[in-house]
């Protein structure tokens, strides 16, 4: 039990439960932006709630920049993220968003609040990156790989972080599941970091043995998006978060 507690908070010193935010110093307009982070990490920049919006404005909190939140074309009146998932968490400044329709898409300002613009403005923006490490590995072996990188499994706590890792995992190569940092200890299911499930993503009826699992104690996240608990000693690829880089 000892050694199992030790595991559970090796990586617990990095930041961040998905990836790392990167500010690119570069003006793009919104799409240039978002096609930009596609293309050389993984996406734009989003928050979902208020430790995500915490270490966004760590990451460079003088610049402001465009994250990946914009109106969704088929209902004005709705935000949407470019990772897929609608707004559940906000943090516009004083008479934001505006009320205009061609104020499209939404940059982070110098003061740390959302703003609205013109998708076709030029900005500079922040990417999330996330990566998948193709080696075959335990769980336990996935953690300590994380420990000696100076980095963490991910721990998912929204639609976003979900629809995010499940996109990064779709290559042929992969396993048909991931080691995520989700592991059942002490009678409950907690993330390599410490933190408690404040989301979920276990599959609806059928087979529940993750309620209180007596071997398969370990969580992965499989190609179509769910989580499974696993045997700990079965070996698959997992997902870290990178370190940042500008």
């Amino acid at each position: 039990m000892e050694r199992a507690i030790f595991l559970m908070f090796l990586c617990a010193a990095s930041e961040g439960n998905i990836g790392k935010h990167i500010f690119v110093n570069q003006n793009l307009p919104w799409y240039g932006a978002l096609t930009y982070c596609k293309l050389h990490h993984t996406d734009l920049s989003y928050v979902s709630r208020q430790s995500d919006q915490d270490k966004l404005g760590a990451s460079d909190q003088s610049k402001s920049g465009w994250i990946g939140l914009h109106r969704d074309p088929y209902n004005k009146t709705a935000w949407k993220w470019s990772a897929g998932g609608y707004i559940t968490y906000t943090n516009w400044d004083d008479q934001q968003p505006s009320q205009s329709l061609q104020e499209t898409a939404v940059f982070f300002s110098t003061n740390g609040k959302w703003h609205d613009a013109s998708e076709t403005s030029l900005m500079r923006f922040y990417c999330i990156n996330v990566s998948v490490v193709a080696d075959m590995k335990t769980w336990e072996e996935a953690v300590r790989h994380c420990n000696k990188d100076q980095t963490n499994l991910i721990s998912l706590h929204s639609d976003n972080d979900r629809m995010t890792a499940q996109k990064v995992i779709q290559k042929a190569d992969i396993t048909e599941r991931v080691w995520i940092g989700l592991r059942f200890l002490v009678d409950h299911w907690l993330w390599v970091n410490g933190e408690p499930l404040d989301y979920q993503s276990w599959p609806q009826g059928g087979d529940q043995d993750h309620q209180c699992p007596v071997w398969n104690r370990c969580g992965a996240l499989t190609k179509g998006g769910l989580w499974e608990n696993r045997d700990c000693s079965e070996r698959l690829n997992f997902i870290l978060k990178r370190k940042s880089r500008n």
